[in-house]
């Protein structure tokens, strides 16, 4: 590459960069053999681009290479300029040589490992990013993972010969999946000791099992985000489409004429960020495209119809992306301890899509977050445990209360289970690891932004402590004070008074109960636990405020005004209710329930079932009824209270359709994640993304249901109600219609619209009223 073009190339990486406010950037020299160009042009290259870039983003520089010529001199410009090394290499000699020989027939093995060994020196050893490996069936596979992992890598990147449905990959007679069972020798190998290594393909699979992104263009449903500038300034597609058909990477753009955003705009580009609605038929209908996502795109080429196909390595990938998805386990559960596996069944499907779902489904649901949640945590820990910028006195406590988790689980897990019940347990362990920099599933915590207080994650102590109380074992620890009080998930908070000083309480808790509160100022209270909570003596006892609970027949459910996390609404939560609006809350919850059960008794059992607190959220200036559910807490509805109990009754099923859909959400894809388009939605004045109208119409069909059920009641309202209902019917069958015509629903998304089309659709030709 001239320095003329390299100079273009870096002008218009930086231009896109500027443009659309990107953090970084990832530029990789390769080839070819990019070490051909030598020390000094690659030197130069690498400054062109450091140059352009500096003040625009960061830049993530690599250099891929067999390693035949990598000696000192080329580290040391790869170091001055911060440009990491990939080499190339297929396993140990033997399989080395099968494809990389010298045009002699001489063996380079042996200049590669010198190569690699050099990056692994101390001196240049952050250098190292990493092993690329070709697949060959002839190799061994257990002999080619030992053989790499005894380089030490960073990273091992196997990747899958190139091939297409005109030129197939060579398989042995009779062993249609062939590269699966070769991978799946060394995932065997590789989960059992603990995954001592990061290997691309295995982690992309488990990611995209659980809804992440992929991070190979192989897998997964992503937009690729990849192009190609050539020696001569051209634009290019993947350099794998070569292998298709002759100048299938063609663009007919070039650096010196076109910007990014005009190669973005081109139909191949496009055609790789089509997410599902990109796919042929036969890959939308698959119950794994959401991990899959087709495959390779140039791997699914055939003459005649392009690349509308699946990939040349279906089986492969059917076989690989179902067997890793057996063995692993949730996010941040030990290698060594196997967890469960959650499962709804067709019929709880089926029942849920009708807007229902009855105590079996909700229960199943319940399972899974519970899981979800011990994942949470354990990854809060675990980050937190490793992360330089949390200090030496935080780090303790949290060992401290890690270690009482794990005491509390083995001598008393259903006092655990109580406590990690509790929604907003959830919402606080997103809050730590969106501000650990990690994407906990289902989004953010809803919190304003922020950088990360120890205190919050000192607020697993508390955790642990409430466990602890709850299961009547010794036991003591240190809990951060947050806002003024102490607090103890589904127990209450402590309000402590000024003489209490700060930041932290100690807690002591016997066996017995007897429980002990001081600070290093030597304030000190005491309490007694029972099952029916924690009773303060003397002046501590106007300070402690204990959760409280509404009641009805059938359900209970917490009052949660005073948990530090539950502000994660719409709307803002309410301070402590008094006990007026207590008493106020108590009628109108069981009024509303009383109708619930009278009016809409499909709805009653699932929501006895799961619903597992209110929060009452502060009144607007116009006394407008609110209602909102948070994605990050499952179990939970907010709601200012309304003056009528019957719209406390809907605010309820409206609100907990939202906490069942994303529910069911984290544990299945009922449409493309990465589909951008917006969306109309009949209650909104703002387009909606996908996931949000899917969750609006989710709701309104309960909301219909409510509205019908109002309007044959034959009450006073009746003619109200039946405006409702005809308004609201129409609109959320449309809004059905928009998902299901959207080109982005999974196989299993397609038949839960369905089932909402199903429950709407005979509604459309009722009387509005009796």
């Amino acid at each position: 590459m001239s320095v003329e073009t390299t100079a273009w190339a870096a002008h218009r990486i930086a231009e896109h960069a500027k443009a659309h406010d990107l953090r970084q950037v990832h530029v990789v020299l390769h080839g070819g053999e990019p070490l051909l160009a030598g020390p000094a042009r690659l030197g130069q290259i690498a400054a062109t681009l450091r140059e352009r870039l500096a003040g625009v983003c960061e830049l993530d520089l690599r250099v891929h290479t067999n390693g035949v010529l990598l000696d000192e001199g080329f580290c040391e410009v790869f170091a001055d300029h911060g440009v990491r090394i990939g080499i190339s290499i297929d396993g140990d000699r033997v399989a080395n040589d099968r494809h990389r020989r010298y045009a002699s027939g001489r063996s380079s093995h042996h200049r590669v490992v010198r190569a690699i060994d050099l990056l692994r020196s101390d001196r240049y050893r952050h250098l190292y990013l990493g092993l690329l490996c070709t697949i060959d069936l002839a190799n061994e596979p257990l002999a080619v993972y030992d053989a790499l992992l005894a380089h030490e890598p960073p990273r091992i990147d196997f990747l899958a010969p190139h091939a297409t449905w005109d030129n197939p990959p060579p398989r042995p007679p009779g062993a249609p999946a062939a590269y699966a069972d070769w991978l799946i020798a060394i995932f065997d190998r590789w989960d059992s000791a603990g995954r001592p290594v990061d290997i691309r393909i295995f982690d992309s699979v488990i990611r995209t099992t659980r809804g992440q992104r992929s991070r190979t263009e192989a897998i997964g449903l992503g937009p690729s985000d990849l192009i190609v500038i050539e020696t001569d300034g051209s634009y290019e597609q993947a350099d794998s489409l070569k292998v298709a058909y002759a100048g299938a990477p063609a663009t007919g753009y070039d650096v010196f004429r076109h910007g990014l955003d005009e190669v973005g705009v081109h139909p191949g580009i496009a055609a790789r960020q089509g997410g599902l609605a990109g796919l042929c038929d036969e890959c939308r209908r698959c119950p794994i495209v959401a991990s899959c996502g087709g495959g390779l795109y140039a791997h699914r080429y055939r003459s005649g119809t392009g690349f509308a196909n699946p990939s040349v390595y279906c089986p492969d990938l059917m076989k690989l992306i179902k067997h890793i998805g057996l063995q692993t386990r949730p996010m941040a559960v030990p290698a060594s301890e196997p967890g469960p596996v959650h499962l709804l069944t067709a019929a709880d499907v089926a029942e849920l899509a009708t807007g229902h779902g009855g105590a079996d489904a909700i229960d199943r649901l319940s399972q899974a977050q519970r899981s979800l949640r011990r994942a949470l945590i354990a990854t809060v820990y675990q980050r937190a445990s490793t992360d330089a910028g949390i200090g030496r006195a935080t780090s303790a406590r949290l060992a401290s209360a890690w270690n009482l988790l794990a005491q509390v689980d083995e001598q008393a897990p259903q006092a655990l289970e109580s406590v990690l019940g509790h929604p907003y347990v959830r919402t606080w362990a997103a809050r730590c690891l969106e501000r650990l920099g990690v994407a906990a599933p289902g989004g953010a915590a809803g919190q304003a932004g922020g950088s990360l207080a120890e205190t919050d994650l000192e607020y697993l102590a508390a955790i642990a402590m409430a466990a602890a109380i709850r299961a009547g074992i010794d036991a003591q620890a240190e809990i951060a004070i947050l806002d003024g009080s102490l607090h103890l998930p589904t127990l209450g908070r402590l309000v402590l008074p000024a003489a209490a000083g700060r930041p932290a309480c100690t807690i002591t808790v016997t066996a017995a109960g007897a429980v002990t509160l001081s600070t290093e100022s030597g304030w000190l209270t005491r309490a007694q636990a029972s099952s029916a909570g924690l009773r303060f003596g003397g002046p501590s006892h106007d300070f402690w405020q204990p959760t409280r609970h509404l009641r009805a027949p059938g359900i209970c459910v917490v009052l949660e005004d005073a948990d530090p996390y539950r502000d994660c609404h719409q709307w803002p939560a309410a301070p402590r209710c008094s006990a007026l609006e207590l008493s106020r809350w108590r009628r109108g919850f069981r009024t509303a329930w009383s109708l619930i059960g009278a009016q809409l008794p499909a709805y009653r059992e699932g929501l006895a079932a799961g619903l597992a607190a209110i929060v009452p959220l502060a009144p607007t200036a116009g006394g407008r009824e609110i209602s909102s559910a948070a994605r990050q807490a499952f179990g939970a509805v907010a709601a200012a209270l309304p003056a009528d109990p019957t719209m406390l009754a809907l605010l309820l099923l409206h609100e907990f359709q939202h906490v069942k859909l994303g529910a069911i959400l984290d544990m299945y894809d009922l449409f493309d994640r990465t589909d951008s388009r917006l969306f109309k939605a009949p209650w909104r004045d703002d387009l909606r993304p996908l996931e949000a109208l899917f969750q609006g119409t989710y709701a309104h069909v309960a909301v219909v249901e409510f509205w019908r059920a109002r309007c044959h009641d034959g009450g006073p309202r009746a003619a109200s109600a039946a405006s409702h209902f005809a308004h609201w019917r129409v609109a959320t069958a449309e809004s059905v219609e928009t998902l299901l015509t959207s080109g982005s629903l999974t196989p299993m998304g397609q038949r839960f619209a369905e089932g909402m089309r199903a429950t709407i659709g005979p509604w459309l030709d009722e009387a509005p009223h009796s």
